[in-house]
């Protein structure tokens, strides 16, 4: 789809990925409407946008509070007029820990903003989409959604519902105006972490990502993400890890799992 003009809501605005999509969105003349739990982080991506600020506008919302995330259409609508594309890259990871270590609480917390919180969204703003003569859902899961990674287990559950969650909706959906996309993000320089408020223990040789890749810088990713929305791809696939691990998993699924799973071990804090 054409994105001058255009309006589009970014979750997860206020860092890392999230911004830098709606910067690049900015950048191409759209409108966006920026949405994160941090009101500094949203701050901080109405200085990046500079002279563009002025097409930005910022919503601080928690996106597991579906009632508030439900008047968000309202708010977008009156700062902006319509609403052309969503795009849900809000998402947190969970404490390096064994499943049986992990607290239900961390459980809970990862499901309701990386699963929840897409739900929430998309059913709140789809009516809107509909109406439109073009439009676009992106949702972002991850290349965990596909591979495990030791000490992630729950967040690549969470992960792969996303990945089902939009497939599905990309199969209700191709016969209207709405275009749905998934994205796989692999290693991203991002502060994941931190908003995650999680420490990732040093493994010699590895990543973040567990793919032993270079790390893509968040514009990099942002820009993929764009030009896969701006196509109406399927899937897209944000990185050379998220590729070959995509590759390796269909090929060799059993294979491709033991081979991270032994790499990544030291990810779990004993």
């Amino acid at each position: 789809m054409e994105v001058p003009g255009k309006v589009f809501v970014v979750t997860g605005a206020g860092s890392g990925i999230g911004r830098e999509v709606a910067l690049g969105l900015l950048a191409l003349g759209a409108r966006v409407a920026a949405a994160d739990l941090s009101a500094s982080g949203l701050a901080g991506t109405v200085e990046r946008a500079g002279r563009d600020a002025d097409r930005l506008s910022t919503h601080e919302i928690n996106v597991t509070d579906a009632a508030a995330v439900d008047r968000l259409p309202e708010a977008v609508l009156e700062a902006h007029g319509s609403i052309d594309g969503l795009l849900n890259v809000a998402g947190i990871i969970q404490p390096f820990v064994p499943f049986t270590e992990l607290a239900r609480a961390d459980i809970d917390r990862v499901l309701m903003v990386n699963f929840w919180g897409v739900v929430h969204t998309t059913r709140a703003f789809l009516p809107e989409l509909l109406s439109r003569p073009a439009a676009a859902l992106v949702n972002v899961s991850s290349m965990g959604a596909f591979i495990p990674v030791p000490g992630q287990t729950v967040y690549g559950a969470s992960k792969a519902a996303v990945k089902l969650l939009t497939e599905g909706l990309h199969a209700e959906l191709r016969d209207t105006p709405v275009r749905v996309t998934v994205v796989f993000p692999g290693a991203v320089a991002t502060s994941i972490t931190t908003n995650s408020g999680v420490h990732i223990p040093a493994v010699a040789g590895g990543n973040d990502n567990a793919a032993n890749a270079r790390v893509l810088p968040p514009q990099e990713a942002a820009a993929i993400i764009i030009k896969g929305m701006r196509k109406g791809a399927y899937r897209v696939l944000v990185g050379s890890d998220a590729k070959v691990m995509d590759w390796f998993t269909r090929l060799v699924p059993e294979r491709a799992m033991t081979t991270i799973a032994d790499r990544m071990a030291g990810l779990l804090r004993r």
